[in-house]
């Protein structure tokens, strides 16, 4: 099982990507996680409707053929660490590649945050992109570290 960030925006600052990175190389062989970053629309004059769909364009592009889409939106189902720990459980029982979508400057297309198969918010807080870069591999890495008995996590 492959878990795939696909996040608009390419360039991140140099600490986020050493973040990212960190976290990236701590995942076991059977759990790879891939980022795929795909451009941002850019903003002129166009509408967000017309940022939205080119954006949403790039982004199924991205994602795996077959993959279960969850998509990070504010108004998703509010996960804790034990949650997504149980969460990601079930997605390695189900052996699909799990697909996560973070979105653009003015987030997701509405169509594909309803056509993911699952809508998860990652704080109340809004957070710049980088940082939820960070912040969602660290929270797997976490989570895979929970069902692994591994002691990154404490309780």
């Amino acid at each position: 099982m492959k878990l795939v960030i696909v996040a608009v925006g390419q360039k991140v600052p140099d600490w986020a990507q050493t973040a990212y990175d960190d976290y990236a190389k701590r995942f076991p062989p059977e759990l790879r996680v891939e980022l795929k970053a795909v451009k941002t629309e850019p903003r002129g004059s166009k509408t967000v409707e017309t940022l939205w769909a080119a954006e949403r364009q790039r982004i199924e592009a991205a994602v795996p053929r077959g993959a279960r889409v969850v998509a990070l939106d504010e108004r998703g189902t509010p996960l804790s660490t034990q949650a997504l720990a149980q969460q990601l459980k079930q997605w390695q029982l189900g052996g699909d590649d799990v697909a996560l979508l973070i979105g653009g400057p003015d987030g997701l297309d509405p169509e594909l945050r309803a056509a993911a198969h699952q809508r998860v918010r990652l704080s109340d807080l809004t957070l710049p992109h980088a940082m939820v870069r960070v912040l969602l591999i660290e929270q797997l890495y976490r989570a895979w570290s929970i069902n692994a008995n591994h002691p990154y996590h404490r309780e």
